[in-house]
């Protein structure tokens, strides 16, 4: 198999650089990279083969002579990553060996966290609360997304992280109303409340998670939408344990959001799974039949986006454990706790 998707080199090998691939036989493991990695391959995974490409070469070249020299008559091919041109380039350097595209194969291996993994999520998820409880302690009127956004990044590095593990989306007011808000130069003051979606990577992993912050009066419409989507995740959560299915633990959200009279407005899946990137499997989705399974790690995300009004979502981070779940996450998340002073 060659792996071409460089999260799961990284989940392989250790290896944290990009632009090199991981050739897996029956036996043995070639990690195809150039001269400027060789004292980092060295670093972080001693003792793995390496074929170090040369410059001037050509890596579709270099790729091709690896594999003839592994005299493999089938190779797996990542086709979620392998690019067309690639392909086709392997196809012609390779003509006898037999191209096989595959997909999953390392994702669902990732899904399941082992201890390191879930201990390396947990610091990142530590950062990004410390981080938010700067944030939170500092807002004031007059202060843009764009600001907050860039103080977000400024604190979880402060903190020990790497960086944000996504643009964070700063959104105010009606701006809340877009799930993947762009932060933009819209000020606290301009409306009673904000939503801020965030996460920091730590460690190589990541965290990731979503609060309201009320900045002005409790109205009663956001009383009453921040109360159906909270019982909408409230409802999720009591389902989270090996064996539930994935669609199952969706439609318990879904199902209260849209008896309340807002499923329109609910656009989304429930939530992902996270680890070295913030989008990762598996997915709390309507379509998907899957069971949850202990060690791995998801977000529940259920959210009301109403346009020219704002938009509410409440997210944490939990892991499925074997008999049931831990929502790793302790930002507080009553409404009266999202209230800023």
């Amino acid at each position: 198999m060659l792996v071409t998707n460089f999260a799961n080199v990284t989940y392989l090998t250790g290896f944290t650089g990009d632009d090199s691939f991981l050739l897996v036989t029956r036996d043995k493991d070639i990690l195809l990279s150039d001269p400027r990695y060789t004292e980092q391959l060295e670093e972080e995974c001693p003792g793995l083969e390496l074929a170090i490409r040369n410059s001037g070469i050509k890596m579709g070249d270099f790729l091709g002579k690896v594999i003839r020299q592994a005299h493999v008559s089938r190779l797996a091919i990542e086709a979620l990553s392998m690019t067309v041109s690639m392909w086709n380039f392997l196809e012609t350097i390779v003509s006898r060996v037999e191209l096989v595209p595959v997909e999953g194969l390392v994702e669902q291996l990732r899904e399941i966290k082992d201890r390191d993994e879930i201990n390396a999520i947990r610091d990142a998820i530590e950062c990004a609360q410390r981080a938010f409880a700067v944030i939170r302690a500092s807002l004031r009127n007059g202060r843009s997304e764009n600001e907050i956004a860039h103080e977000i990044e400024h604190q979880i590095r402060w903190f020990g992280g790497s960086g944000c593990s996504f643009s964070p989306i700063v959104a105010i007011g009606p701006r809340a109303a877009l799930p993947h808000a762009v932060p933009g130069e819209q000020q606290i003051g301009e409306s009673d409340f904000l939503l801020i979606d965030w996460g920091a990577r730590n460690r190589l992993y990541v965290s990731d998670l979503t609060r309201i912050l009320v900045t002005g009066r409790i109205s009663p419409k956001l009383e009453r939408i921040y109360g159906v989507v909270s019982k909408a995740q409230e409802a999720a959560i009591e389902l989270v344990r090996p064996g539930a299915m994935m669609h199952d633990v969706d439609a318990a959200a879904r199902n209260v959001i849209a008896a309340a009279g807002y499923g329109k407005r609910f656009g989304h899946s429930l939530g992902h799974g996270i680890g070295l990137e913030i989008h990762e499997g598996p997915r709390l989705a309507q379509n998907e039949f899957r069971p949850l399974k202990a060690g791995m790690v998801v977000t529940i995300e259920p959210g009301i986006y109403l346009p020219g009004w704002g938009g509410v979502r409440i997210e944490d981070d939990l892991l499925v454990t074997r008999n049931g779940c831990e929502v790793l996450t302790t930002v507080p998340k009553e409404l009266a706790d999202c209230v800023i002073d």
